[in-house]
């Protein structure tokens, strides 16, 4: 499972989503070009020293990252307020890259149109959308429990 951040413009919800990536073990697409300096204070204050543990890979754009994807057979799951299907119907598989969008503007419609499926998370029909990262954190943790892809608990004695 990879998580795939697509020109993220604000740096803090870049750096909650890697710092999630190196707690579960998932790798993190970062698709330029960011709205950010990766040394900007706001990013490392939220990703904390968690970002040196990051499985990051970065894209120079999203015909790199999508030609890579494909090439190493990745579906491209897009978590979108115009998904097709609620993140908890939909079946991942483990190879699974999740994507999520520019917090201002999500993807361009040729991105959206060539995902593999699209995905959302019900909300109450007078609300717009989820922070990114909140959005982000509910599908992976969804498509980790399906695909038992959690880190393994270490077992600890009765003192626990």
């Amino acid at each position: 499972m990879r998580l795939a951040l697509y020109q993220p413009d604000i740096p803090q919800n870049a750096g909650t989503l890697m710092r999630l990536g190196a707690c579960l073990g998932v790798a993190i697409d970062l698709i330029e070009p960011a709205g950010f300096y990766t040394s900007d204070r706001t990013f490392r204050r939220a990703g904390m020293d968690y970002l040196g543990l990051v499985d990051l890979t970065r894209h120079a754009s999203f015909a790199a990252f999508d030609s890579w994807r494909r090439e190493t057979g990745h579906r491209l799951v897009l978590l979108t307020t115009r998904g097709d299907l609620s993140h908890t119907e939909a079946a991942y598989h483990p190879t699974d890259i999740l994507m999520v969008g520019r917090e201002t503007a999500g993807v361009p419609d040729d991105v959206h149109d060539i995902c593999d499926l699209r995905v959302v998370v019900p909300m109450r029909p007078a609300l717009r959308s989820l922070n990114v990262a909140v959005a982000g954190a509910l599908v992976l943790g969804e498509a980790l429990r399906q695909t038992g892809g959690y880190p393994r608990m270490e077992a600890t004695d009765e003192r626990g």
